[in-house]
């Protein structure tokens, strides 16, 4: 999967495990993705090894990380060697500069995607999507930190959405 992804993995993630392989649906997805998010590390790998451990342990932590990891490890080491002989070249140089449109794209099109699982949120459609706001404008616009992100909108969504699930139906 991660050979797959060049500048972000997370579609073909998705993909793989919502849309192929149907291992989980998409609020579990969306779930565990949020909580990929906001652990340290590589959102990617914090997937792989929730979802390998939740499964076969340990093992299945540490098979699922180096599935993800080896094979691109090995392409990028050999790019990297590549890259250093050639990265003055203006053609190379313009290369890259516009494949930081296509990376931003991707992001986009995963966000959308995700945004999909938003219609069986527990707080709804409407108050997850104005949530989802309210953390892209304090990260856009008013360009909080991440972490800061996370302790103001994302602590409050978390009390909202426990305090839901929660409440007598």
């Amino acid at each position: 999967m991660a050979l797959q992804g060049f500048g972000g993995v997370l579609g073909v993630v998705h993909r793989e495990l919502v849309e192929r392989r149907r291992w989980l649906d998409e609020q579990a997805f969306a779930g565990d993705w949020a909580t990929a998010q906001v652990l340290p590390g590589p959102n990617v790998c914090n997937l792989a090894l929730m979802y390998g451990w939740r499964q076969f342990g340990v093992a299945g932590a540490l098979t699922a990380l180096g599935g993800l990891l080896l094979a691109p490890t090995l392409l990028l080491l050999l790019l990297a060697t590549l890259l250093s002989q050639v990265e003055s070249w203006p053609l190379v140089r313009g290369a890259i500069g516009g494949l930081s449109a296509v990376a931003a794209g991707l992001v986009a099109g995963a966000g959308l995607r995700l945004g999909a699982g938003l219609a069986t949120h527990p707080l709804g459609r409407w108050p997850a999507s104005a949530l989802a706001a309210l953390a892209l404008a304090a990260l856009l616009g008013a360009r909080l930190p991440m972490v800061a992100v996370v302790v103001l909108v994302g602590v409050p969504a978390c009390v909202l959405t426990w305090r839901r699930l929660r409440a007598p139906r």
